[in-house]
């Protein structure tokens, strides 16, 4: 059975089959002109970054256009990262960023790697394991993490080194959950927010450990979030939309079987608003800049949406 970020590519590929050529093929070559010398992708302040090196190739996996010398660069950019000390993020993306370049043009970056290298990392994600379960963003971080947690367990499935104790994570993630509905993103906060809710709930989805319950106060407080631009906001003290919550919360909504409690019409303009004639895709209606993270949850928001 594919891993959960694995079993995401595959479906967003699918339904991006429903989209026009033209559009697939604009945003692929906008994709790769963001590519830098060493092969990697960068952010807005320039300079290859592993985080955003792994969205640009979830964007090519989801078109189809990952492989060819490009991606012969892009290998190489993330074998330099290989030995280099990263932050549970960027250790998360150059994990993703190594399946996808496996999974869509054959390269194997970890035939570079030390030989117990995947045991490294999963004595690495150990040390950001708190007694309540979770884990925290750092080594010297107190507080578990939402979000943190949900990369651990994503990336212990993509290495296949699972996770000890899942029933522990599960508790932590139950006790996030607000009285509004969503999930917080650390103890300390009192609202849940949309991309929280999204991550607990692909944990609880993964560990098959999602009540029923969960389910239909989760669909209630994802459709509050939709607001008059169409799009969803990350919390309900936030007035305004942005992709990245409209992409993971209608994800989630359709992965509970709650899409239909939105107006997908609208969803649907507010994506398109952001979509840019060379390529690429704003965060929010406020921003002035495309960069590759947004581009990918602008185009999978627009997939999601044409799938029949």
């Amino acid at each position: 059975m594919p891993a959960y970020l694995q079993e995401l590519t595959i479906r967003l590929a699918s339904s991006l089959g429903h989209v026009d050529d033209e559009t697939r093929q604009r945003h692929t070559d906008w994709i790769w002109s963001c590519q830098q010398s060493d092969g990697g992708f960068s952010g807005r302040e320039g300079g290859s970054d592993l985080y955003y090196t792994a969205f640009a190739l979830r964007t090519l996996a989801m078109t189809g256009e990952l492989f060819g010398d490009p991606a012969l660069r892009v290998a190489q950019y993330l074998i330099s990262q290989l030995n280099t000390e990263q932050s549970i993020v960027d250790l998360a993306s150059l994990i993703y960023a190594a399946t996808l370049l496996d999974n869509a043009a054959g390269i194997d970056i970890y035939e570079k790697a030390h030989p117990n290298w995947r045991d490294q990392c999963s004595d690495y994600f150990e040390t950001l394991r708190r007694e309540d379960g979770g884990y925290a963003r750092t080594a010297e971080g107190g507080s578990s993490s939402t979000y943190t947690s949900f990369l651990v367990l994503l990336c212990r499935e993509l290495i296949e080194r699972p996770l000890s104790n899942p029933e522990h994570l599960i508790e932590f993630i139950m006790s996030q959950q607000s009285d509004e509905g969503g999930f917080r993103e650390i103890q300390v906060q009192k609202r849940g927010g949309t991309n929280p809710t999204a991550a607990a709930i692909g944990v609880l989805k993964i560990l098959a450990a999602l009540p029923e319950k969960v389910v239909t106060q989760t669909v209630e407080f994802l459709a509050k979030m939709q607001n008059d631009e169409g799009g969803l906001r990350a919390n309900s003290r936030i007035p305004f939309a942005d992709i990245l919550s409209t992409f993971t919360g209608f994800l989630t909504l359709q992965d509970l079987n709650g899409d239909s409690q939105i107006d997908k019409q609208r969803l649907m303009r507010y994506a398109s608003s952001l979509e840019q004639v060379s390529g690429g895709f704003l965060a929010g209606a406020w921003d002035e800049v495309c960069d590759v993270e947004y581009t990918f949850y602008g185009l999978g928001t627009v997939a999601l949406l044409t799938n029949p």
